[in-house]
């Protein structure tokens, strides 16, 4: 947990979730946030660090019967060695309002845990009844700080990142390419490592502005056409525009045409 970047309202010193991963004692809880923010990888350190039987779904391949199946598991489990489950699943708001349902008596009788991950405003894709069995815990985009600390430590890391491969790096570069990400450390890790493949052994080691230039081509602006991205994209732009803000309303006007 100690190498985790970001979030540090929710797993600094002393906040609640840090707190609950060390004593083992986890309620059902909803990680909401972009894409790359950690909501996977905050998944597997709770994996890692649990007694608990870890068991992990993707809703969007997933059906009532893998559920079903699991949580039998999960009763013989606690009922022959005392051993709680945590269901991890992924993408939860792509489980219709039946598969939700099936999950309800689960949650509520304690059988399982359930860790749900998605990137849709739980409080429209949840049901309401599932959602007052658990704790929703917003994620952020990361700031350019820890994007910053992430690609550092994947840079020094000989066991787990690319440290073996002596590459020459200043911080400039690195906050170029967190500016680049918009927050997402999916992207940042990809840009780094793509970066790092473009590096000819015998040529000189060092990221520079044309390397970057050359991964990075045109810039993928994150949208979608009705979800929550867009809604505060142009309520951006709107109220840009009432309060005058000529730069403002352009901006935002210019990353609704840019994302099409």
């Amino acid at each position: 947990l100690d190498e985790f970047s970001g979030q540090h309202e929710i797993v600094g010193k002393g906040k609640f979730l840090r707190q609950m991963i060390h004593a083992d004692n986890l309620p059902s809880i909803i990680l909401f946030g972009p894409p790359g923010t950690g909501k996977t990888t905050l998944a597997h350190i709770i994996a890692n660090s649990t007694g608990s039987h870890f068991e992990k779904l993707n809703a969007v391949s997933a059906g009532i019967a893998d559920i079903r199946k699991l949580v039998e598991a999960a009763k013989e489990r606690l009922g022959f060695y005392r051993q709680r489950t945590i269901l991890f699943i992924d993408e939860i708001h792509r489980f219709n309002k039946g598969q939700q349902d099936v999950l309800l008596p689960y949650v509520e009788d304690g059988r399982v845990i359930l860790i749900g991950a998605t990137t849709e405003n739980p409080y429209f894709e949840v049901n309401s009844a599932l959602l007052s069995r658990m704790r929703v815990v917003r994620l952020k985009s990361l700031e350019i700080g820890d994007l910053v600390h992430m690609m550092e430590l994947a840079l020094e890391d000989k066991e787990r990142g690319l440290g073996n491969l002596g590459i020459e790096y200043t911080k400039e570069i690195l906050v170029k390419i967190a500016d680049i990400t918009g927050g997402d450390g999916r992207v940042a890790l990809n840009i780094l490592e793509q970066s790092a493949a473009m590096l000819k052994p015998a040529d000189d080691r060092k990221l520079t502005m044309d390397i970057l230039t050359e991964v990075v081509g045109e810039r993928i602006q994150t949208y979608d056409k009705s979800g929550d991205s867009h809604y505060d994209i142009i309520s951006a732009f709107i109220k840009s525009m009432r309060g005058s803000d000529a730069d403002g309303a352009i901006h935002y006007l210019a990353r609704m045409i840019v994302a099409g």
